[in-house]
């Protein structure tokens, strides 16, 4: 009996000595990774928005509420039903960008489609108070390299940088017009969640513009 206490004892000790140092690792590395998230995010941001000084995240701002007003604008356009629809991403995040002198320029609006082929694809879309868009920056995709991650590439994402549209649809015979993309060759199902993406970054950045969420 006495050694089964003294087993028990011993790892008790081990587990909580082992429980002490993980505790510790997780404090010196927090800050670390928290820092590093924040600098990817806004490495992104300053991507889709190179004239903004910096930026504010929307004030009261609800991923929940923005999603479905997002949803409701591109309802009335007629664009759910298509084979991926909006439905399939969440609006994440608003930026509100500001220049130098701390003028409002536009925003930077993170949209997740969970529709891709990979799984998710999180981008972040800046458009200007105009209504054009700026084009996409990706911080999270795992699509098949050589198709679908040439969503990255700016061969696709070019196509839409310098845009003023209300939405966007994906062609596979040759885009002929500003709302037209072309798709990335055998990897259409990417190329559609992107561009659901935008186009609900591009409603719900409507919506902003009609006060709905100011």
């Amino acid at each position: 009996m006495g050694k089964r206490i003294k087993d028990a004892l011993i790892l008790f000790a081990i587990t909580l000595v082992a429980g002490i140092g993980l505790g510790a690792a997780y404090a010196v590395t927090k800050e670390p990774i928290a820092q590093a998230e924040y600098n990817k995010t806004q490495a992104a941001y300053m991507e889709v928005f190179e004239d903004a000084d910096h930026f504010e995240q929307l004030e009261d701002f609800d991923s929940a509420e923005a999603t479905e007003a997002a949803i409701d604008e591109l309802e009335e356009q007629g664009l759910s039903d298509s084979t991926i629809t909006p439905e399939d991403c969440t609006v994440d995040d608003c930026q509100v960008a500001y220049d130098a002198s701390g003028e409002e320029v536009g925003y930077v609006i993170t949209v997740t489609s969970s529709a891709g082929y990979g799984g998710d694809i999180t981008l972040s879309v800046g458009i200007q108070d105009d209504d054009t868009v700026n084009g996409y920056s990706i911080t999270t995709i795992n699509e098949t390299a050589g198709l679908g991650m040439n969503a990255k590439e700016e061969g696709f994402s070019s196509q839409f940088d310098d845009k003023q549209v209300d939405f966007f649809t994906v062609t596979k015979s040759g885009s002929t017009s500003d709302e037209q993309i072309d798709a990335i060759s055998g990897a259409t199902i990417t190329s559609k969640a992107v561009t659901s993406a935008v186009d609900v970054a591009i409603a719900y950045d409507e919506t902003l513009d009609e006060g709905g969420e100011e």
